[in-house]
């Protein structure tokens, strides 16, 4: 029986595993759709769910929690300027998780993990505009 195996270790340290969710939250926030295995997409929503309940209160601790998790200050302001009163209405429920089949190299399961109500211009947003500023300077 599996009682008090709460999450997922996915053959990764605790560093590790902290580390990859940190960034995975990172990118989820940034571009509201990421594709990655099931079972990374299954254990990031709980985390997810709570970064916006987080942005949804707005306070300085809050503010401060998320800082703790994300690895930029971009996000946590997305976070609390754009996602938080997106979602000040809705009771939970911030991600859903889509299968997308499975991966050629190694038959892994893909999800696609993206955010409820997103923004479909977020998605590859930030790169295109880094991309126009790298040709504006040449």
């Amino acid at each position: 029986m599996r009682h008090a195996r709460g999450y997922r270790r996915l053959n990764r340290t605790h560093e590790h595993r902290k580390a990859l969710f940190a960034n995975m939250a990172g990118s989820l926030i940034e571009h509201e759709q990421i594709k990655t295995t099931l079972p990374k997409a299954k254990e990031l929503r709980p985390i997810i769910e709570k970064l916006i309940t987080l942005g949804k209160r707005g306070d300085l601790h809050a503010r401060r929690q998320a800082a703790s998790q994300l690895k930029q200050d971009a996000f946590v302001a997305k976070l609390f300027e754009v996602l938080g009163p997106r979602y000040k209405d809705r009771q939970g429920g911030y991600a859903r998780v889509l299968k997308a089949g499975f991966r050629y190299g190694d038959m892994a399961p893909m999800a696609i993990i993206e955010l409820v109500d997103r923004d479909p211009d977020a998605k590859g947003a930030g790169d295109k505009a880094r991309v126009a500023a790298e040709d504006a300077a040449e």
